[in-house]
């Protein structure tokens, strides 16, 4: 259960080119801008507000920057000492064994794979907003996840006096689908067009941010006295308002931060690592908070915080700037579906190399590692991940798959803390380009951080999840731990080989 791939096995087996040492502290600092801003701040700040801190959703996103923060920190320790490349999951075979290893990659299925289900159905709502604009109509009942009553305003939505319930979320359910389709015939993205998807995205968000904000400052007054007061609404138990609901809501914006780590992964190639990773790592997550904030403030401000609670709350806020601003509203909306696009294909991708390396390490069936023999992708494993990401994306409600997503990632982030900790105490001898601050402090802030957000979630997601852990617990003594490379001595030089694949830059890794 605890024997450890080697430093020099996992080189061997992830050394594919020589990596230069190119960026610069302000390079890192952009790059983590470009990771962060993605599918939280579009899909998950509206139903944060609606249900749970209302306009301290503010205070709710300090809350879970501080808590990357952490982690963030860690990750750039890991990244320093350990010279391979890879995700947490090969972090952990390497420090803490192969049975956390598998934990890791059971807990990032929820990070990357229902995550891309979240921002599907994100992208699903911006999509019937847009076709709205230009007299286009889905039928409703297709347009959200079973048995969910159709909600607009904060309100159910009528239609001849019944309330309409949604039967599937056939857009979502199609883009799933159709970019994974795509990742079978193979993608490679250019660095130009990643940074003018990047681009696109912090562009939208900018014209949000200067339009919303002139709105506000000509009659903040009157706005703030209608949808400001209070300012954190009476708690109501259940993480509903109050400060108990400002935490419950940083459990839900943290989905805005998840890709931060991305700037860590860039270890190998910074100038100086120790100087320069905690500088992109902090620096982007503070301006990305600061973004945030004032993303955050403008939406409570302009429209009563109730009506949040939708896929697409941004589509929302600028459909209330006046008709004046309707060509304003149909380019964000656009521009929010370019960037959602991408992130979904990101995260379907890593999820698909995930799961990829673990059959590799044996602990998957092979078929998982199938190449196929043209296009040179993992064809099997894409099209399953396609499938069970679009499924979830189609059947099940936005609030619930984010919760799962931020308890399997909030836990892959604690593992992350142990790991530096018990690196520290079992090989002090490892050179560390950069070590954290305030050890052990900050590791264990870490931790019990993360533990924290994960006990404000609601019970029946909790229980998911411990039976999804049990589960795949279950299944590692089923058949990983009989079919693991690492238990039978083999190595895996010889795995076969796949086309590159840029992914983009700026995006969620």
């Amino acid at each position: 259960m605890f024997a450890r791939k080697s430093i020099a096995q996992v080189q061997r087996e992830t050394a594919s080119s020589e990596l230069k040492r190119t960026l610069g502290k302000w390079n890192l600092l952009l790059l983590g801008i470009g990771c962060i801003i993605g599918a939280g701040i579009f899909v998950r700040t509206g139903s944060a507000a609606a249900l749970h801190a209302g306009p301290a959703v503010l205070l709710s996103f300090v809350v879970a920057g501080i808590v990357c923060a952490f982690a963030g920190l860690c990750y750039a320790e890991l990244s320093s000492t350990l010279p391979v490349s890879g995700s947490a999951y090969t972090y952990g075979y390497t420090t803490l064994g192969e049975f956390i290893a598998w934990v890791m990659g059971v807990l990032l299925l929820l990070e990357y794979g229902i995550a891309a289900s979240v921002v599907a159905v994100g992208w699903a709502g911006y999509v019937v907003s847009l076709l709205g604009d230009f007299g286009l109509h889905i039928p409703l009942q297709f347009t959200g996840p079973a048995g969910h009553v159709l909600m607009k305003d904060g309100a159910p939505v009528l239609v001849d006096g019944q309330t309409v319930t949604t039967i599937f979320n056939l857009p979502a359910f199609l883009i799933c689908i159709a970019l994974a389709l795509l990742l079978v015939v193979g993608v490679s993205e250019s660095a130009k067009v990643n940074n003018v998807i990047v681009a696109i995205k912090v562009s939208v968000l900018t014209a949000f941010i200067v339009v919303g904000g002139l709105i506000v400052l000509s009659k903040f007054g009157e706005l703030s006295a209608a949808h400001w007061v209070p300012f954190i609404p009476e708690n109501q138990g259940d993480g509903k308002f109050g400060v108990d609901g400002i935490m419950r809501a940083a459990s839900i914006v943290f989905f805005a931060y998840i890709g931060f780590e991305a700037v860590s992964t860039a270890g190998q190639e910074a100038k100086d690592p120790g100087k320069d990773m905690p500088f992109g790592i902090i620096g982007s997550l503070v301006v990305c908070t600061v973004i945030y904030m004032l993303v955050a403030a403008i939406m409570t401000l302009l429209v009563p915080y109730a009506s949040l609670n939708v896929p697409d709350p941004v589509a929302v806020v600028v459909d209330s700037f006046g008709a004046q601003w309707a060509w304003l509203a149909k380019t964000i909306k656009i521009g929010a579906i370019i960037g959602l696009t991408s992130v979904v294909l990101v995260l379907m991708y890593a999820q698909t190399r995930i799961f990829y390396t673990m059959a590799r390490d044996g602990l998957l069936p092979k078929v998982f590692s199938t190449v196929h023999p043209k296009f040179k992708t993992p064809w099997v494993n894409t099209l399953v991940v396609g499938l069970l990401t679009a499924v979830a994306a189609g059947f099940f409600d936005i609030n619930v798959l984010g919760d799962m997503t931020s308890v399997g990632t909030l836990a892959a982030f604690a593992i992350v803390c142990l790991s530096v900790i018990y690196l520290r105490r079992s090989a002090p001898e490892l050179p560390r380009g950069f070590k954290v601050p305030f050890y052990p402090i900050t590791p264990i802030l870490g931790i019990l951080s993360c533990i924290y957000l994960i006990t404000t979630v609601p019970v029946p997601v909790l229980m998911f999840f411990v039976w999804y852990m049990l589960g795949g617990i279950v299944l590692y003594f089923v058949y990983g731990i009989w079919n693991s490379n690492l238990q039978k001595g083999e190595d895996q030089d010889d795995a076969p080989d796949m086309g590159e694949y840029v992914a983009p830059v700026g995006e969620q890794p």
